[in-house]
């Protein structure tokens, strides 16, 4: 149980770790859809990769934002020059697009680590979970939960590394460094949001090696959504292998691309959405931390679809994405 003098978030910031991750992840897409919303920062700081090109024409050129066009407004056009040029400086802070390997990378270890951390209830799951609110340490995940989630965690960061070296083809393309590190964060957040709420069970349980065995019968939630998770996990693998396979920049012909622009990032959202229902503690419909996590994916994501969009138009006219979805279908 967690006591005052252990509870060193709860103390500081008023709230447990639980309620922490799930603020990080909402700050994180909110502040994703603003940049988004703002045209200035969406073409310096959103886009990466194929879809940056022209960007640069969108930029206004540094000579033409210092230029006053009256004595006037010299002082606002020197400010707006600043901040322009400021911009522009951060925007040249990027890290090659490889480094997305490194998601997956802290993807896998922070999952074995908190494996190792529950089964040993080892001194990074006391602190946490003497960082946890009462209510949630009663309303608890059951340990099958936790283990049956942190095992999807593992298998799906485990999959996605393998995919980043062998499906990934060498590439010039850089992103921001920002959205290396949002994306850092967003891994070390999610794989603990997927067991972070059963920490009450895992406090009141001897856990042993024994217990990854499957003992007992699943539940109807079980059933229901690991089908989609695995099904989801597939879809995204087969699109991924397909995208690998193309000979340069093209529209897809595949059939998951048929009616979706990009239906890799329907599958994320599914694979989350899944694990969001799989984590849910007593008396919860859903997980929460999870589901905080899926926002931020959808934010992200979304975002995503909706420049990929804009570039498919661009590049091989309107028909290339005529009657199809971004990424939801029916919605988005």
């Amino acid at each position: 149980m967690p006591s005052s003098e252990t509870s060193i978030v709860q103390n500081i910031l008023g709230m447990d770790v639980a309620d922490l991750i799930r603020l990080c992840f909402i700050f994180a897409a909110c502040t994703t859809f603003t940049f988004f919303s703002i045209p200035v920062l969406n073409i310096r700081f959103v886009n990466y990769g194929a879809r940056t090109s022209g960007r640069n024409n969108a930029v206004p050129s540094k000579s033409a934002a210092h230029e006053p066009t009256d004595e006037s407004s010299s002082t606002p056009s020197h400010n707006a020059g600043f901040i322009s040029q400021l911009m522009d400086t951060l925007t040249t802070w990027q890290v090659p697009h490889r480094y997305f390997t490194h998601y997956y990378v802290l993807s896998v270890l922070s999952s074995a680590f908190w494996i190792s951390q529950l089964l040993s209830k080892g001194p990074a799951f006391r602190f946490v979970a003497s960082n946890m609110s009462e209510e949630h340490l009663q309303n608890s995940m059951t340990v099958h939960q936790v283990i049956l989630c942190t095992t999807l965690m593992l298998i799906q960061g485990g999959r996605r590394l393998y995919e980043s070296f062998a499906l990934a083809k060498p590439s010039s393309s850089r992103m921001w460094v920002v959205h290396w590190l949002l994306g850092l964060c967003f891994y070390a957040g999610i794989t603990t949001a997927v067991w972070i709420e059963g920490s009450g069970s895992v406090l009141s349980t001897t856990l042993t090696i024994h217990d990854l065995r499957v003992s007992q019968v699943p539940s109807l939630r079980t059933l229901l959504c690991l089908p989609i998770f695995l099904i989801a996990s597939g879809t995204q693998h087969d699109a991924h292998h397909y995208l690998s396979s193309l000979k340069g920049y093209t529209v897809p012909k595949h059939p998951l691309f048929q009616w979706i622009i990009c239906p890799h990032y329907t599958a994320e959202c599914a694979i989350y959405l899944s694990l969001a229902f799989l984590a849910a503690p007593h008396r919860e419909i859903v997980n929460k931390s999870v589901l905080c996590g899926l926002l931020f994916v959808v934010a992200n994501l979304g975002v995503t679809a909706y420049n990929t969009e804009k570039w498919y138009k661009a590049k091989f006219g309107e028909d290339s994405v005529r009657g199809k979805w971004k990424m939801i279908p029916g919605i988005f």
